[in-house]
């Protein structure tokens, strides 16, 4: 059994692998604060409730974006679960080529988002993560990785703007009934859900436009159930929600660097 991990800066995913299948998955919150004997209580507590055994596990598989938590995980995995990690970052196998300036600087879930988003839908693609931030990440029709986008996420921007305006306050990110609002709620839903909806479009068919081509473009990351399945109604762009994409890619990065 695999075990898959997947730290965001606002939810962290754990997923179980019997092969190729996935039999179990958890989201938590991200604590920065929680040691590595914390975690390993929850996540011990999780596994038991769906009756997985520590000495099932054979592997772990790790992208983190909160530095600090890296070498929690790490601990966790070599102390609880009693197997070395592969965890995604420079010297680690991935079977992509990243045709970019700062390659180190690429995070690991993206590495993960693209790797699995070739090997599943071909390329050209583009792997869009809806998360705190929302990244696109483009890969060619040879399967490098040539560059992306990153834009403020849909709910923190949401947030910003609450706070801002004093006589605004929060709304259910949903479609309104119309583009052209009749009450506050709705002004704010039309701006938020298909305002974003628009940006999505424009980078998307921007995006196009430099590869001279049309690619698949799939929607993924923390958001991807509730977000990525309302802005793909609101546009033409979105060719698949997978939401758990980044696993897929985890789970394909472990078995290059398994040995």
């Amino acid at each position: 059994m695999l075990i898959t991990i997947d730290i965001g800066n606002t939810n962290s995913k754990i997923a179980a692998w019997d092969g190729d299948q996935m039999v179990a998955h958890w989201r938590l919150s991200t604590q920065r604060q929680k040691l590595t004997d914390e975690y390993a209580v929850l996540v011990r507590s999780l596994f038991e409730l769906r009756g997985i055994a520590i000495n099932q596990i054979e592997g772990c598989a790790i992208s983190c974006v909160v530095p600090p938590l890296t070498s929690v995980f790490s601990e966790l995995s070599r102390t609880y679960l009693n197997v070395e990690p592969v965890v995604i970052g420079p010297g680690i196998k991935t079977g992509m080529r990243l045709l970019i300036d700062t390659p180190r600087e690429l995070g690991a879930d993206r590495v993960a988002n693209s790797v699995a988003a070739f090997r599943r839908y071909g390329g050209p693609v583009i792997a869009i993560a809806f998360g705190t931030a929302t990244a696109f990440d483009v890969i060619s029709v040879e399967g490098d990785y040539i560059g992306g986008a990153i834009a403020p996420g849909i709910g923190i921007s949401a947030d910003a703007l609450f706070r801002a305006a004093a006589k605004l306050y929060h709304v259910e990110l949903a479609r309104p009934p119309r583009v052209i609002g009749k009450n506050t709620s709705h002004y704010m839903q039309s701006g938020i859900v298909l305002g974003y909806a628009g940006l999505v479009e424009g980078l998307v068919t921007r995006m196009w436009q430099e590869l001279g081509m049309r690619g698949t473009v799939v929607a993924t990351g923390g958001q991807a159930e509730v977000i990525a399945d309302i802005i793909a109604g609101e546009t033409h762009v979105i060719d698949h929600v997978d939401p758990w994409l980044t696993h897929e890619g985890l789970k394909m990065i472990h078995a290059m660097n398994r040995q």
